[in-house]
């Protein structure tokens, strides 16, 4: 659910009202009142500290979540993944031949880089697009990439600590479809690539890089379906940075880079994008 902001905040003093209600209530030892007056205060600021809404475009504040930890090996086709062998699964596997069945339409997508800033120079991301993570979000982004949807798009919004954010297209062009939600297997650990969402079933074209592990987006229905390899995360932690958030998504839809290379020429760009054999 998109909370909106002052819901959040007339939500959050709610729990501490409670909070600190439990906390008076064991006043027979000062101890336990006073661990409890800890957990409301710190509660509190993580809860009004999430971003409301992760609509594209909008600003977010990212707070420390736990990293979650997998010991499942990656060994196809010699590659290594930042991910320590893959994302954590959430929720588990019900059916163990359908996950193997999915597992073999693994895939790896290359992006050809331009790094942009004052000194341009290029370089490469291989992401693996896992089809058992997000089978309808794998797909959309298989689709995109063979029509040349992500050639000579710009990253156009880096929060560093946070996220890098492209899928706007070089040229106008006609709005596509939404797609469907995936259930969210896998999480939002550092280095996933996930789809930007402005609600329920929205998904089109955005995506994004997960710089942290931004775990709290897990509940809010943003699914994973592809992860960065090898040192590709510290390709991606050198994009260009300088501009924030100030890029216009209305405008790039309505101009694209002709926009961007007027108002903002030093974004890095993924200059083409290309499916393994």
């Amino acid at each position: 659910v998109l909370l909106k902001s002052s819901r959040c905040h007339e939500t959050a003093r709610q729990v501490e009202h409670h909070l600190v209600f439990m906390a008076r209530s064991e006043r027979r030892s000062g101890v336990l009142g006073l661990l409890a007056l800890l957990a409301a205060a710190t509660g509190v600021w993580e809860f009004a500290s999430r971003p409301t809404t992760f609509l594209p475009g909008a600003r977010h504040t990212s707070t420390p979540q736990a990293a979650l930890r997998t010991a499942e090996a990656d060994s196809s086709q010699g590659r290594r993944s930042i991910l320590g062998g893959g994302a954590a699964l959430i929720g588990g596997i019900e059916n163990n031949v359908e996950f193997a069945r999915a597992a073999e339409g693994t895939f790896d997508a290359v992006l050809s880089i331009n790094l942009g800033g004052q000194t341009p120079r290029e370089a490469t991301i291989t992401l693996r697009v896992h089809p058992e993570w997000a089978p309808k979000g794998a797909a959309q982004f298989k689709r995109l990439v063979e029509k040349g949807w992500y050639d000579d798009a710009a990253v156009f919004r880096v929060v560093p600590g946070f996220v890098a954010q492209f899928g706007l297209p070089a040229k106008p062009a006609p709005r596509l479809e939404n797609i469907e939600d995936d259930p969210v297997k896998v999480s939002n650990k550092r280095g996933t690539v996930v789809f930007a969402t402005a609600g329920k079933n929205t998904r089109t074209s955005q995506l994004f890089i997960n710089y942290k592990d931004n775990t709290f987006l897990d509940k809010q229905g943003f699914s994973p379906f592809a992860e960065v390899l090898d040192d590709g995360m510290d390709i991606a932690e050198k994009f260009f940075a300088g501009y924030g958030e100030q890029p216009n998504q209305g405008k790039i839809t309505a101009k694209g880079n002709e926009y961007l290379d007027d108002q903002f020429p030093a974004l890095s760009k993924i200059k083409k994008v290309t499916i393994k054999a």
